[in-house]
């Protein structure tokens, strides 16, 4: 089968705490989809722990992984923000947030000591969650005359479409939600139906 419409994130929020030398480091990850979602969730988090010292994060986005960043948040460069990313990119996850939230002990760890901190804090971030395989879903809005509609329940069953919303009058709208690397199939099949018509494509 072809997996190349697939990645792999984590399933829900997963959050905890660990020590060094007197620093705590609260970690949370959460599965996201958009900048806003991260945005929300960082949000959510400088509220709840308005006193810490630092909030520290790394984010990627998109199947590829093409959208990330990473931020130290006041932490000497590199030492934050790039260990938590590099263990998602670690686990070759995407769509998937971690944040550290750390409060300082008062004994300085140094810069090797902080990096193996946020990472370490990443690293039971994802394994304190549950880490599954997601595709990437494509989306095709269709009206057709009543008529058609044996045709179209044909070929949404014999491609194992899914039907997201569906509208019967005289003339029926229909929307069909289906793996991205069908799309291409699917769209050649609902151009042989006679009188459809494409109204609006998300891939």
């Amino acid at each position: 089968m072809d997996l190349s419409d697939s990645y792999r994130t984590l399933a829900h929020t997963s959050s905890g705490l660990y020590k060094d030398k007197s620093s705590k480091f609260h970690y949370f990850a959460f599965p996201v989809k958009t900048e806003e979602e991260i945005k929300t969730h960082l949000g959510e988090l400088r509220k709840t722990f308005y006193n810490a010292r630092h909030h520290c994060f790394a984010w990627i986005l998109g199947k590829d992984g093409e959208n990330y960043r990473a931020n130290d948040d006041g932490e000497p460069n590199h030492s934050a923000g790039d260990p938590i990313l590099g263990q998602i990119r670690s686990h070759q996850l995407t769509n998937v947030l971690i944040v550290v939230v750390r409060y300082f002990g008062g004994t300085k760890l140094g810069i090797s000591g902080l990096i193996q901190a946020y990472k370490t804090s990443a690293a039971l971030a994802i394994e304190a969650n549950e880490i599954i395989e997601e595709q990437v879903k494509s989306v095709i809005k269709i009206k057709f005359p009543y008529p058609q509609m044996n045709e179209v329940m044909k070929l949404v069953k014999n491609l194992d479409l899914e039907i997201l919303n569906q509208e019967m009058h005289l003339d029926c709208e229909t929307t069909l939600q289906m793996r991205q690397n069908l799309f291409e199939e699917v769209h050649q099949s609902l151009q042989t139906i006679e009188l459809l018509e494409i109204l609006e494509v998300k891939e």
